[in-house]
C-alpha cells in the first residue's frame, strides 16, 4: 500500500510540474515534442556532416582517434619503430584510423532520425526540463543522453561492419590500409623488443582496430551532438526557427 501511495505522489508531482511548464510558457505538448525533435535533427545533422567530412575527426583534437590503448606506448619509441617500419608510419596509421571513422560517420544519420521520430510526449517533457534520469539537478545534454539510450546498440551494429570495411581500405592513397599499417607498426615494435632496443612487453599481434575504432568514433559523434545541444540551450534565440525559440526559450535563463 505504501508503494502505491509513493508511486501516486510521484506521478502527481510529475503531472503538475509538466502542467506548470505548459501553462507558464503557453506551450502545447505537441510543440514541445516538435521543438525537441527539431533541435535533435539540427544537432545530429550538423554533427554527422562535420565528422563525415575529410579531417572531420583527424583535425579535431576533441574527437581525434589515436592509437588503441595497447599501442599508446609506441609513441614513446617512435624513432626506433620508424627506423624498422619506415618514416611516418605512426602518424599515417593514426590518420588512416581517423579516415575510417569519417567514412562511417554518414551512416549514423538515418539511425538518429528513427530514434527522433519515435520520441514520446513524456520523453519531450523530461528532456526539455533537463531530466535524463542520471540524478543531476539539470542535465544540459538530456537530449543527447536520450539518443544514446535509444541508438547506441543500433549504431554499434551499423558502425562496426562499416568501420571494419573502412579499416581495410587504402584511404590515404599510400598503398596500405589502416589495418595493414597497424600490423606493420606492431611487427616493428615487437621486433624492437626482441632486439632489446625497447625495454617493454610485446603487443599482441592478433590485436585488431575494429572494436577500438568503433567505440571511439561513436564517443566523438555523441560529443559533437552534445555540443550542439548545449549551444541551443545556452541561447535558443541564435537559431532562426520559431519552434526552437519558443520551446527552449521557455526554459532559457540567459546563462
Amino acid at each position: 500500500m505504501k508503494k502505491i501511495i509513493i508511486l501516486f505522489i510521484g506521478f502527481t508531482i510529475l503531472m503538475f510540474s509538466s502542467c506548470d511548464l505548459l501553462e507558464d510558457s503557453s506551450l502545447t505538448e505537441e510543440e514541445i515534442v516538435k521543438g525537441l525533435k527539431t533541435a535533435l535533427e539540427l544537432g545530429t545533422d550538423t554533427s554527422t556532416t562535420v565528422l563525415s567530412a575529410v579531417d572531420g575527426y583527424y583535425k579535431d583534437e576533441a574527437v581525434k582517434l589515436l592509437l588503441p590503448p595497447e599501442g599508446e606506448k609506441m609513441l614513446n619509441y617512435i624513432s626506433i619503430i620508424e627506423t624498422i617500419a619506415g618514416s611516418g608510419y605512426v602518424e599515417q596509421t593514426i590518420k588512416s584510423i581517423n579516415r575510417s571513422a569519417e567514412d562511417a560517420a554518414k551512416e549514423a544519420k538515418p539511425i538518429f532520425i528513427n530514434a527522433i521520430t519515435g520520441m514520446t510526449i513524456q520523453d519531450g517533457l523530461n528532456i526539455l526540463q533537463g531530466n535524463s534520469g542520471n540524478g543531476a539537478d539539470f542535465d544540459s545534454t538530456a537530449a543527447t543522453n536520450y539518443l544514446i539510450s535509444k541508438t547506441y546498440t543500433n549504431l554499434v551494429d551499423v558502425y562496426a561492419p562499416k568501420i571494419d570495411v573502412a579499416l581495410d581500405k587504402d584511404l590515404l592513397g599510400k598503398g596500405a590500409s589502416a589495418n595493414e599499417l597497424w600490423t606493420i607498426l606492431v611487427t616493428a615494435f615487437n621486433t624492437a623488443v626482441t632486439l632489446n632496443l625497447i625495454n617493454d612487453d610485446k603487443i599482441d599481434s592478433e590485436l585488431t582496430l575494429g572494436e577500438y575504432a568503433t567505440g571511439r568514433a561513436l564517443d566523438g559523434l555523441f560529443l559533437k551532438v552534445s555540443d550542439e545541444e548545449k549551444k541551443i540551450r545556452k541561447n535558443p534565440y541564435e537559431w532562426a526557427l520559431d519552434i526552437i525559440q519558443k520551446v527552449f526559450g521557455s526554459v532559457y535563463e540567459g546563462s
